[in-house]
């Protein structure tokens, strides 16, 4: 079986286990969608990858209440990412992606949350301490954050039976 991937704002009747919720910075970067490697490169286990990254996201988006659109999308993400066994959450220095520290604020303390802050993340300092401090994995590449979401997959849930592919690739 290979991976899934739910993406927002599709909720599904049912999800594999483990699932792997992809918090993180959504600003378009000149690096393309990490989302799309990191799925890529694991795509091999059967697990269920939650992207909160939806399409139908423009600029008449109210972030309150009273935009139905943001509330499901807010709730999806939310319930989600409770559920999640998993929470990645990558950090691109194009952004201070203060949507994103509050995501990991929530998490570094479950036991749940690998973070990646790449190097040039102006907030890098605060993610690592808060991975630090509380029972986070703090990782500073891509190819580091694919290697410690494959270790957890292999040593929590005991998926280690198959054979990893080499490298990110691209879209």
């Amino acid at each position: 079986m290979k991976a899934t991937v739910i993406q927002a704002p599709e909720w599904p009747d049912h999800m594999v286990k483990p699932l792997i919720f992809l918090a993180g910075t959504t600003t378009p970067t000149a690096d393309g969608d990490w989302r799309q490697r990191l799925v890529n490169r694991l795509s091999q286990y059967p697990v269920t990858f939650l992207d909160p990254t939806n399409k139908n996201w423009d600029s008449t988006w109210i972030e309150d209440f009273s935009d139905t659109r943001w509330t499901r999308q807010i709730r999806w993400e939310l319930d989600l990412q409770e559920q999640a066994d998993i929470v990645v959450v990558f950090f691109h220095e194009s952004t201070l992606a203060p949507v994103s520290l509050l995501e990991l604020g929530m998490h570094a303390r479950s036991g749940k949350a690998i973070a990646c802050a790449i190097p040039g993340y102006a907030k890098r300092g605060n993610v690592q301490a808060a991975c630090g401090m509380y029972d986070g994995e703090f990782v500073t590449s891509e190819e580091e954050l694919a290697q410690a979401v494959e270790s957890r997959l292999r040593d929590r849930f005991k998926l280690g039976n198959i054979e990893a592919t080499a490298g990110l690739r691209g879209d």
